[in-house]
């Protein structure tokens, strides 16, 4: 995985060493993780002057916590994405259809498709896959091809890194040493830790306190989901979600997650009328990755998620006859 990991690497430092035009993508409902490493990337190819733009497909407004990681102004509508554009580098995407309505970009690229991610899931739909399941976050491979591009990485660089590695590691909870060395160097950048995590994970408006009490309140556990180890589950409905950003919706999961009953946990997120985004979470002792790409879906062992078009009570169906399925 290394050597092919460095090749893949080389491949798209050299591709992006003579682009002029850029374009990166993150996925929908877009994440510290996907939305800093493509900063990141973007922000070092500005500097050296190649038109950049960074873009990801839904919701239709940048989440306001991760807003101070675009200093360069590199953030776009959707709309603003060319509809064949000359290079694309899509990060910590598993599958064409994490890109949402950007999704058909991939296809129309009149160039190189380079694809930076972390996930065992990745379809590897580009030309060119930087891919490490092994990473803790994407933002670790970001960073490997930013130091093959012989970047400085400086504090702007730095925090949008940071920013993808602490939130993917929940808070370095998940983290191993390599990534704490990392960590270590990105702080000596002059990176103030507590000032970018406190808006990624410790903010909430009070708007967020109401709509989880309801949220919560209609939250159910069935202990003998997935083999008897037990599934909890909740729903943010379009109307549960109307005053809160979409950050607070996606950290539903963290509190759901933590009911000790069950081993499994979802958040179903109404993102318009029958048409849910899924959270999966685990323990330990079962894939959801697998769960989640039995729904179309994909992720990690023991985080991932899926979208479908139904009913709420057919989202849970389906979700316990995949738990089943992927026990048997």
């Amino acid at each position: 995985m290394a050597d092919d990991l460095s090749t893949t690497i080389a491949e798209a430092a050299r591709l992006l060493a003579d682009a002029r035009d850029v374009t990166l993508l993150s996925h929908i409902n877009p994440d510290a993780d996907t939305l800093g490493s493509a900063l990141a990337v973007g922000l070092a190819l500005h500097r050296r002057g190649v038109a950049v733009r960074v873009a990801f497909g839904e919701p239709e407004v940048v989440p306001e916590s991760l807003r101070a990681l675009d200093t360069a102004g590199l953030l776009v509508h959707r709309d603003e994405v060319a509809p064949a554009p000359e290079l694309l580098v899509v990060m910590d995407t598993g599958s064409v259809q994490r890109l949402g309505p950007l999704g058909d970009r991939v296809a129309a690229c009149t160039g190189p498709v380079i694809v930076v991610d972390h996930h065992v899931s990745n379809t590897r739909y580009g030309t060119v896959h930087c891919i490490d399941e092994h990473a803790e976050a994407t933002a670790l491979i970001a960073l490997k091809l930013l130091d093959e591009m012989d970047v400085v990485v400086d504090e702007p660089i730095a925090r949008c890194i940071y920013a993808g590695l602490v939130t993917d590691t929940g808070g370095f909870r998940k983290a191993g040493p390599a990534a704490h060395e990392t960590a270590a160097r990105l702080l000596k950048t002059g990176v103030d830790a507590y000032s970018v995590t406190r808006p990624l994970m410790d903010a909430h408006p009070f708007a967020y306190l109401r709509m989880l009490s309801r949220v919560l309140a209609r939250a159910e556990l069935d202990e003998r989901a997935a083999g008897g180890l037990g599934l909890v589950h909740a729903v943010v409905s379009v109307e549960d979600a109307r005053d809160v950003r979409s950050e607070e919706v996606e950290s539903v999961i963290d509190v759901v997650r933590s009911a000790s009953e069950a081993e499994v946990a979802a958040v179903l997120k109404e993102l318009r009328p029958g048409f849910w985004s899924v959270s999966l979470r685990a323990v330990s002792r079962v894939d959801v990755r697998e769960v989640a790409q039995v729904l179309g879906g994909g992720g990690h062992r023991l985080a991932a998620g899926f979208t479908y078009d139904g009913a709420a009570e057919q989202v849970v169906a389906a979700l316990k006859g995949a738990l089943e399925r992927v026990e048997s």
